[in-house]
Formats: C-alpha cells, sequence, structure tokens
C-alpha cells in the first residue's frame, strides 16, 4: 500500500452558500491522511454540469485512486473500513 494517500472532491462553494457536506468530507479525508485535490464548483452551472457529466444527483462527490467512493455519507463508511 501506498504511503501517500490522495483523493479529489469535489464540492459546491457558491458565494452565497459553502455545502456543509463538502466541509465535512473535506476535514473526513484529511483526518484520515489523504492530501486533498480540492476542486471547488463556483457557481450552480458548474455544479449541474457536474452532476451531469458523472451522472449523480448531488455534491459532494469524492474518487480515491481514481474510484467514485460517493458524497460525505459514503466516504464515512468507506473510512470506516479502511
Amino acid at each position: 500500500m501506498t504511503e501517500n494517500k490522495s483523493a479529489t472532491l469535489y464540492r459546491m462553494v457558491l458565494p452565497d452558500h459553502t455545502c456543509p457536506f463538502g466541509v465535512r468530507a473535506k476535514q473526513l479525508l484529511e483526518t484520515a491522511g489523504f492530501e486533498v485535490d480540492d476542486q471547488i464548483l463556483r457557481s450552480r452551472e458548474e455544479v449541474e454540469a457536474f452532476k451531469e457529466e458523472q451522472g449523480v444527483e448531488t455534491t459532494p462527490q469524492i474518487f480515491i485512486d481514481g474510484e467514485r467512493i460517493g458524497g460525505s455519507d459514503d466516504l464515512e463508511r468507506y473510512l470506516e473500513t479502511a
């Protein structure tokens, strides 16, 4: 297993709203020792385009080793079994 753990996090940070689930996911990843590639979706248009492209209904979305883990609840379950 590799020493350097990295994850990509796509989360919504709009001018008038920061998604609390995205903040939670980032904290969970950092606490678990992951280096986080924090991809910020800055507009509703970016959020909707990302969701359509990925075939998902919600953000945040977390990817570890190129595999989509899911949202923050999915991440929590993943980290409990990792």
